[in-house]
């Protein structure tokens, strides 16, 4: 497989991104690398590997800032995101990986319309830790005017990808709300409601599902719209990290002549709940593989999503999720 890396995207490119690209070429002997970017500083970062065969470097003079607003990739006609879309829609790779900008990234899939076929509208997937294991949570922010048809896709696609990506059988989909009564929510999630009930997906479908839901891990895949979807994700971020310092502060205060075991043990925990662990969230939804990473990759997150980016074309997520799309109504009857 050969995927497409932005070596400019993120806070820290190209040094982490590059040493992440390495690191993963030699786990996976198949896996092929095109380190799309500034020629001379991606010759420079990868210093001794810069001739092996496993890298191909492809050039370009621009760079999308995380500040800019997405529709720059329409007058910026050579940067490294604009770039990548542009080999995997013409065939040469079959998948993307940045940390870049977020939302030039979603602009990208809308701009080649490189969709499976029968998807809407993509939407990005993260893998969320809950007290029952891994749960997907999706959308968390390509698309925050959702119609109907997206969000029901959203649980299709979230599906197939909990069964093929995290080994769930019979994944069960949830649809967040402000509560759990079927009357309860807009006029968005009460025509989304009446979608799954009279879908074939209605017998895995636990019906509406609140925030509180989520770690506690009710359901396997919790559907939301990109605007809720995305604040959640931020919250969960900010009270992760909230946790995790309280805690260090009281363990720590509380074991003070075993300090050095309770660091340990906090630091175990910080590095398997850390974004770097799952290395960024595939958006579904588009013919071929993309990964989007958090701007802070550090050069074990790229590793990690360019492995998963081979495991995802792999595990025949794509065509699965064409299946399944080829089962379910786009409207209410």
């Amino acid at each position: 497989m050969r995927i497409a890396l932005d070596a400019m995207g993120g806070d820290f490119a190209p040094g982490p991104i590059v040493a992440g690209a390495v690191q993963a070429a030699q786990e996976n002997e198949s896996l092929q690398i095109t380190l799309v970017g500034d020629r001379d500083q991606i010759t420079a970062a990868l210093g001794a590997d810069a001739g092996s065969p496993r890298f191909e470097i492809v050039h370009t003079t621009q760079v999308v800032g995380m500040d800019e607003k997405p529709t720059v990739l329409r007058t910026k006609r050579d940067t490294s995101i604009g770039k990548c879309w542009e080999l995997m829609a013409t065939r040469k790779v079959q998948g993307l990986v940045s940390a870049g900008n977020t939302g030039a990234m979603t602009a990208g899939a809308l701009f080649t319309k490189l969709f499976i076929k029968g998807v809407k509208r993509p939407g990005i997937a993260v893998v969320i830790p809950s007290l029952q294991g891994p749960v997907v949570l999706l959308d968390v922010g390509a698309n925050s005017s959702c119609k109907a048809e997206h969000l029901f896709q959203y649980g299709a696609m979230g599906s197939v990808y909990a069964r093929q990506m995290l080994g769930i059988e019979n994944p069960t989909i949830g649809l967040m709300n402000i509560g759990t009564e079927e009357g309860k929510g807009n006029d968005l999630v009460r025509e989304t409601l009446d979608l799954f009930q009279a879908s074939h997906l209605r017998d895995r479908f636990h019906g509406n599902v609140e925030g509180r839901d989520l770690y506690q891990g009710t359901v396997n895949v919790f559907v939301t719209d990109g605007f809720v979807g995305n604040i959640v994700l931020k919250v969960s971020e900010g009270v992760l990290d909230l946790v995790l310092k309280l805690a260090a502060n009281g363990v720590l205060s509380a074991l003070d002549k075993e300090k050095h075991l309770a660091e340990a043990a906090l630091r175990r925990v910080a590095h398997e709940y850390h974004h770097s662990a799952t290395g960024g969230a595939p958006l579904l939804g588009v013919d071929g593989v993309c990964i989007i990473c958090h701007g802070s990759s550090n050069d074990r997150a790229i590793r990690n999503a360019l492995l998963r980016a081979a495991r995802h074309g792999d595990n025949k997520v794509n065509e699965l999720i064409a299946s399944e799309l080829e089962r379910t109504p786009t409207s209410v009857a």
